[in-house]
């Protein structure tokens, strides 16, 4: 017990110290014009005109004062109110102050200094409010919440702090830049142009005069490609789950390819087979005389290649389903004498309900934040992904219309989760508990079986034809002209490389973005799978207060569409206090957010099958809560930590809707030089780019198999060893 308070003493003055060097040596802001000389720390800018920032230090060094002098500080009411008032000081600074000066009149006429402005924070900054946040966990620890844990209390604090900056933040920064007019005042009238303008909401398409809005055209492929992707995917999991189909490897290769395909790279292979001069064009026309058109450049097109890319995440998601179906329901309605087809209508239909409304609504997200394909096929069909690009980075900086479509584009997904909810009601679909489900699987009628097999095989025969076109056309001299003479020059053009007496030297005009992009994915994979299985481990076993609000906190990233999530960073981080946008940071940032519930998820699913008895026996014998999650709950949820490693690494790699916004020349990703590639039509090049890009991606993927290694359960003294092993610490 002494040894336990002697740590904690010492943890505290360690972070009192860091806050103290935060406010006094630290630069406090970022380099920026309106300096004129080196960046200084929070004490010399105060004490050189900057007077707001003083308050700050005093409250550092009175808290360090009272820490010193007071051994139980940390139940002292006093230290409490002082760090909550570091807290509010530093955003009431950050957020009233600006580039070009207050926010508020009050705060010009008050400190007439801050008419200046000020840059965003540096690193004093930022490591001042970290200090904050853990110093906030101590003292709330000590004050009973988690149960005392202190380490359960840090992460909660501090991921809280980080869903509001990086999460809540932008989402409120992107609503109210909706209400503001370009001269910054309220701009009520204007928003309501916005939301009601024609362009948006026409529905001359559906009686056959003219073109839809592009809110109903975004509504309109939405349904149609969560429509057909789900029927695909339930069909191809009927096929692997249920049925004696001989090909289930090889269905299951090549669902998995588009998952690591970058996005439009499909749009592109749709072109060259179908677009005015495609091979499969051509071909029509010469044997049977059809005279070509581009009818492929619109909704055909972008439907055509959604279906391709999200039918592999319902199939996913309705195996799973297919597969924790208890079979014994199934055949106690054979028993009773139910034909095959009224099982499948009466029991295992009903219980896929669940999986069938995350299937649909998971390719509809996904459908409205696509923002490649549309780009690549729409010709003339506008949708809300693409219109929010070209308001943010077009000719015309329009961030107020952006903002508009992006709460569109938010309100559509938010709809289409309420609708989900409705239509599952409040029925229960729990088939799996305690007793004994030994029962084998029901095959699927064989009427079904036949009309799952008619249509997935000419989708396994068209996918396995983009392919082709993915692999082989960037490495023949014009694919787009059948041009089919072999050549590696698309090859030398984005990678060649030179190695002489100055070492290796890269000459390639896609280096630069592989390498960015490799650096990314590498330092974002792995911090949004710690902090998505941190974030899992504090739901499923710590209790503290808001648990409920927390939980749900993590889980709203995912439900935004990449593209408003791209806009959103834009409108936050662009000014200050936290001018993040054009660096490698806020690339790093937005995929650790954007990603990590899936993390969260995988975790959750784990943890519940793994009994708590071993990490209260870690606890029982002395561990704190990090010794017992690294040596006993991390070494049993390996395959989670796979699972959100490489999902957070592929992401990163192929992503396009959200980080399309928040490159720069400096920080290119590959996605983003694929597409200007596309738009310039080099196709060839962006197409030998993609091929790379997929084997880099799979040797990283099979290099993470490598580096995690398989869990290793069902062993008690192994189990017993790690709860020993955690307690020594």
């Amino acid at each position: 017990m002494l040894a336990s308070k002697q740590t904690n003493t010492r943890a505290g003055v360690i972070w009192l110290g860091i806050l103290l060097a935060g406010v006094v040596a630290l630069p406090w802001y970022r380099q920026n014009s309106l300096l004129e000389g080196p960046v200084s720390s929070a004490l010399a800018e105060g004490l050189g005109g900057r007077v707001w920032l003083l308050p700050g230090v005093i409250i550092a060094l009175v808290l360090a004062t009272l820490a010193l002098v007071r051994p139980n500080w940390r139940r002292e009411p006093v230290s409490l109110v002082l760090v909550i008032s570091g807290m509010a000081f530093l955003l009431v600074q950050g957020f009233s102050i600006g580039l070009r000066g207050p926010a508020f009149d009050a705060v010009g006429l008050l400190i007439p200094a801050a008419m200046d402005g000020q840059p965003g924070l540096g690193w004093g900054g930022f490591v001042t409010g970290i200090a904050l946040l853990i110093l906030l966990s101590e003292l709330l620890a000590a004050r009973g919440f988690c149960r005392g844990e202190r380490f359960a209390s840090g992460a909660v604090v501090v991921i809280t702090a980080l869903l509001a900056l990086f999460v809540f933040f932008p989402i409120v920064t992107l609503g109210s830049s909706a209400f503001i007019s370009p001269d910054g005042t309220l701009g009520l009238s204007q928003f309501a142009d916005r939301v009601s303008a024609p362009e948006l909401w026409r529905l001359n398409c559906l009686r056959g005069d003219g073109r839809c809005g592009v809110v109903i055209n975004t509504v309109i492929l939405g349904t149609l490609a969560a429509t057909l992707s789900t029927l695909l995917g339930l069909a191809l999991a009927m096929l692997v789950a249920r049925t004696d189909f001989r090909f289930k490897r090889a269905l299951r290769a090549i669902s998995i390819l588009p998952i690591i395909t970058p996005p439009f790279v499909v749009g592109v292979a749709i072109i060259v087979l179908f677009g005015r001069t495609g091979i499969l064009t051509q071909l029509g026309a010469d044997v049977f005389d059809v005279r070509a058109s581009r009818w492929v450049y619109g909704l055909p097109g972008i439907l055509m290649a959604q279906v391709l890319a999200f039918a592999p995440i319902t199939f996913l998601v309705l195996l799973g389903t297919l597969e924790a179906i208890n079979p014994t329901l199934e055949e106690a309605s054979k028993t009773l004498g139910a034909r095959p087809m009224a099982t499948f209508r009466t029991v295992t239909w009903p219980l896929l309900k669940p999986g069938l409304a995350a299937a649909f609504l998971l390719a509809f997200i996904e459908s409205l934040a696509d923002f490649g394909n549309p780009l690549v096929l729409g010709g003339g069909y506008e949708v809300l992904s693409t219109k929010i690009f070209f308001a943010v980075v077009g000719a015309r900086y329009d961030l107020g219309n952006a903002a508009t479509l992006a709460i569109i584009l938010l309100s559509l997904t938010l709809i289409a989760f309420w609708l989900q909810v409705r239509w599952l009601g409040n029925k229960s679909y729990v088939t799996v508990t305690g007793k004994s489900d030994a029962g084998l699987a029901a095959p699927v009628p064989p009427m079904i079986k036949f009309a799952a097999i008619a249509v997935i095989v000419p989708w396994v025969a068209f996918t396995l034809g983009v392919y082709v076109i993915v692999v082989g056309g960037g490495f023949v001299h014009d694919i787009g002209r059948l041009d089919l003479t072999p050549t590696f020059a698309h090859l030398r053009t984005a990678f060649s490389f030179e190695i002489g007496a100055e070492g290796l030297r890269l000459y390639g005009s896609a280096w630069d973005s592989m390498i960015t992009t490799l650096q990314v994915s590498a330092i974002a994979a792995p911090l949004t799978t710690a902090i998505g299985i941190l974030t899992a481990w504090l739901v499923s076993r710590q209790d503290f207060a808001g648990k409920k609000a927390f939980e749900f906190g993590t889980m709203l990233s995912f439900a935004i569409p990449g593209t408003v999530v791209g806009v959103s960073y834009v409108a936050a981080f662009n000014v200050p206090p936290v001018d993040i946008t054009g660096t490698m940071v806020i690339l790093i940032i937005c995929f650790m957010f954007r990603n990590m519930p899936v993390g969260m998820r995988a975790g959750m699913a784990a943890l519940s099958q793994i009994d708590r008895s071993m990490e209260e026996a870690s606890q029982t014998m002395g561990a704190g809560g990090f010794a017992t999650l690294r040596n006993v709950v991390l070494p049993l949820i390996r395959p989670a930590i796979f699972t959100a490693l490489v999902y957070s690494f592929v992401t990163a790699m192929t992503a396009v809707s959200a980080v399309i916004f928040l490159v720069s020349a400096r920080h290119n990703m590959a996605t983003a030089y694929i597409m200007g590639r596309v738009e310039n039509g080099e196709y060839a090049l962006a197409i030998a780019y993609s091929a790379v890009l997929m084997v880099v991606m799979i040797t990283c993927v099979a290099l993470i198999q490598f580096l995690v290694g398989r869990s290793q359960l069902g062993r008690r003294k192994q189990l017993q060893g790690s709860a020993i092993a955690a307690a020594a610490e």
